[in-house]
């Protein structure tokens, strides 16, 4: 059996979501410059909705008997690199020899070690281990040792959510009525906007803490603005109500300043990752004893390849990985490990639930878990209905 074509879909649907989209003001790094202050728009026209009209591109990867690997959403910037640098490898290979391949394309692209090389190598091995769960007629979480358990718990993640606080308030006690017993909330102030800003930050952690309540777990995500001495002082200023981690407080390349904070401050756990790349990038983090949660992204960091690497490096520093958003490929690696290395999921709501109407099965939480699929593969395959096929490319083959 051999791989025989390389394709991308390009499709449309209808989401039919009646939440405000993009109502939330976060810090950004690049929110130093006053032009580049304004929230990012949504990837979609939001005038005329809802419902709204929604379009993504998926990978397919094709073998001779007629099995396709698929992944998606892929963006298109993962499909120019794919089509240069990663195609015509893939045409011949035995679909199961997924570490050979991935080897190859590593070496060819040595100048995608990190960043858009390295996310669209991920798209395609998460193609791949679809196609493999497919052939072997299993879910990939069980091809990688799994099940460690039933379902998995998720936190709500809550981009694109108001940080108001009685809109805090709201949504918090809206989804621990769901279940969810963890929440994530993404600060609005960095150093740049003062002490007005500090207080503007501990009024949304303040009010997470009174809609969650004592037991409730409550992460902060600083989007890589923040600097060493605005982030010790947050966590000072807010340690009444018991933050459990601050996410990503300075720039993923400021790795002696991750280590610093964790040495300094107590009580809260600092996490980063979500812009490492492979088992490399992640054991410079380690080593350096930066992080005390690692978050890389399987589909960024080099798939579910690479992650199962690296949940084996950081398990062997007691470090647990709690991978960025991901959707269903996260669940299935999660799922692959111990609960010491991969404790818990990430649920994006908004960025999530639009995904969701590409696919025929749904990655929906219920009671604050996620219930693993018993569909072979990565469980990324296109809905059945409602989907409309713009375009079809042959990349190789």
């Amino acid at each position: 059996m051999k791989i025989d074509r390389v394709r991308s879909l390009h499709v449309a649907a209808e989401w039919d979501y009646q939440e405000p989209l993009g109502e939330a003001h976060l810090s950004r790094p690049e929110s130093i410059y006053p032009e580049l202050a304004e929230d990012p728009r949504w990837p979609l026209d939001t005038s005329s909705g809802p419902p709204y009209s929604v379009e993504a591109h998926f990978l397919l990867i094709d073998t001779d008997d007629g099995t396709t690997g698929i992944c998606g959403p892929v963006g298109d910037e993962d499909l120019a690199i794919i089509r240069r640098y990663f195609a015509d490898l893939l045409i011949g290979e035995d679909p199961h020899a997924i570490e050979r391949i991935w080897d190859k394309m590593y070496r060819h692209a040595i100048h995608g070690r990190k960043g858009t090389g390295m996310m669209a190598l991920s798209k395609v091995d998460l193609a791949l281990w679809d196609l493999k769960g497919k052939l072997l007629g299993a879910p990939v979480y069980q091809l990688l040792g799994g099940p460690s358990r039933p379902r998995i718990r998720a936190y709500a993640s809550m981009l694109g959510y108001s940080v108001e606080p009685n809109k805090v308030i709201e949504r918090t006690r809206h989804f621990l009525a769901q279940g969810f017993t963890a929440f994530k909330w993404f600060m609005p102030c960095a150093p740049k906007d003062g002490e007005p800003g500090i207080r503007k930050n501990l009024a949304v952690i303040r009010a997470a803490r009174e809609a969650a309540g004592p037991d409730a777990d409550l992460m902060f995500d600083a989007w890589s603005s923040w600097s060493v001495p605005y982030t010790q002082r947050m966590v000072e200023l807010s340690r009444e109500y018991r933050p459990t981690w601050f996410e990503e407080p300075v720039l993923a390349d400021l790795i002696p300043q991750y280590a610093e904070l964790r040495r300094s401050v107590s009580g809260v756990f600092i996490s980063g990752g979500e812009h490492e790349y492979t088992r490399w990038g992640i054991k410079a983090l380690l080593d350096a004893g930066a992080v005390d949660i690692l978050q890389a992204d399987v589909t960024w960091a080099g798939g579910i390849s690479e992650m199962a690497k690296i949940c084996a490096l950081a398990s062997a520093y007691a470090i647990p990985v709690i991978p960025h958003h991901g959707g269903w490929p996260s669940t299935h690696l999660i799922a692959s490990q111990a609960l010491s290395t991969c404790p818990i999921q990430e649920w994006l709501f908004q960025i999530g639930r639009m995904t969701n109407v590409f696919y025929k099965h749904k990655l929906a939480p219920v009671d604050g878990h996620i219930e693993l699929p018993t569909a072979p593969g990565l469980t990324m395959d296109l809905a059945e209905e409602g989907l409309t096929v713009l375009e079809e490319r042959v990349l190789a083959g």
